[in-house]
């Protein structure tokens, strides 16, 4: 009985040991988990930047950058639908490079319109068939000086109007009717050819009263078809041109 109670003691004691040298082994010690709360303050003298005239120096539209569709202009605004454009339809991803497309487009565009006005404003000053409008009217100079007029005496007629008639311009033909009208009259010596003599010159030197009514009509037809600028059809161009065959065979019989 003694026995058992001196092992049963010396259980309890192993026991007991065991485990306060297992706790000190694993517990963590007191100083390795200690926080330094310690803070260093800064102490230096910090001195606040100051900007005079800040909101006075800065007023001007370059640097105001709150810019919204609504109150920009239309140009702004047209330029900012096209980029839109530009963007859908050839699928750019960036807004920059549409905006220069933009750009680029706009400029050619100027360019052609530029062009555009230069064209007309020429066409303004010279007629289709290279006249300058601010020359004499057709009322009082027949018609201005050039290679045809200047040698009407030798130049063959009839094969300039079957070549404006083969190409359907009869207004020219009709211009070669005239001044082959121009080209008889002198070589029968009723006139005297000058290209700087008016309608009413030539009419005046005609002394058959005849043959003066026959020239005023054809130079009628001549003014009107000529220097109207309209389309003449096949129809009305036959009408006058036999007016013209029928002076010039009058004139060629008389």
């Amino acid at each position: 009985m003694k026995t058992n109670l001196i092992y049963f003691l010396i259980v309890i004691n192993l026991c007991f040991f065991s485990a306060e040298g297992l706790s000190q082994e694993t517990s963590v010690p007191s100083n390795e988990i200690s926080i330094d709360t310690t803070l260093t303050q800064d102490s230096s003298n910090v001195e606040p930047r100051r900007f005079n005239n800040l909101k006075e120096r800065y007023t001007e539209d370059a640097f105001n950058y709150e810019r919204t569709k609504e109150t920009s202009g239309w140009w702004t605004r047209f330029k900012q639908w096209l980029s839109d454009l530009w963007q859908s339809l050839f699928n750019i991803d960036s807004k920059g490079e549409a905006a220069q497309l933009t750009d680029v487009m706009l400029n050619i565009a100027s360019v052609i319109i530029i062009l555009l006005v230069v064209y007309f404003i020429y066409r303004a000053i010279i007629n289709k068939e290279g006249k300058w409008v601010f020359g004499k009217s057709s009322n009082k100079t027949i018609i201005p000086v050039d290679a045809v007029e200047t040698n009407i005496h030798e130049t063959n007629f009839e094969t300039l109007i079957s070549s404006a008639e083969s190409e359907l311009q009869y207004r020219l033909a009709i211009r070669y009717y005239y001044l082959w009208l121009l080209k008889e009259l002198t070589r029968k010596g009723l006139i005297e050819y000058d290209a700087e003599k008016t309608n009413s010159d030539y009419q005046l030197e005609l002394t058959n009263h005849t043959q003066a009514e026959k020239f005023a009509y054809t130079s009628y037809l001549y003014n009107y078809i000529w220097y109207g600028e309209f389309t003449v059809d096949e129809i009305q161009f036959s009408k006058a041109k036999k007016a013209f065959i029928h002076f010039l065979n009058s004139i060629k019989n008389g």
